[in-house]
């Protein structure tokens, strides 16, 4: 199956913004300079640029001295699952549970506990 490229004319720097911190940026670049066939200089360069959540599911190492006990980093540890309306993140419970807090969407089951 071929993946097509589409391109969305609505999308605003939020938008991309939030699509590359949701699924990384990785820049991988080898970089040489040579003269008369003899290699001078070689550069790697190695860069991200991902939420600490992506970059910890994706196995990235985090630097030194990382304080994992935040509340952040236990929010981020959460699962979460994509809003079927508009496609945002939200927690797995609270989307279950309450809906959207994005677009407002309700689940089937928050509609069932709200009638009983």
């Amino acid at each position: 199956m071929a993946i097509e490229a589409t391109r969305e004319t609505s999308a605003t720097l939020v938008d991309v913004i939030d699509r590359v911190l949701d699924k990384g940026l990785v820049i991988n670049a080898d970089i040489a300079i040579s003269v008369a066939g003899v290699e001078l200089l070689g550069i790697k360069i190695r860069a991200a640029l991902a939420s600490f959540e992506t970059a910890a599911k994706y196995g990235l190492e985090f630097p030194s001295g990382t304080d994992v006990e935040t509340a952040a980093w236990k929010e981020a540890l959460k699962g979460k699952e994509e809003c079927p309306q508009c496609g945002k993140k939200v927690p797995t419970e609270e989307l279950l549970d309450e809906g959207c807090p994005w677009c407002g969407w309700i689940s089937a089951r928050a509609k069932g506990i709200k009638a009983e």
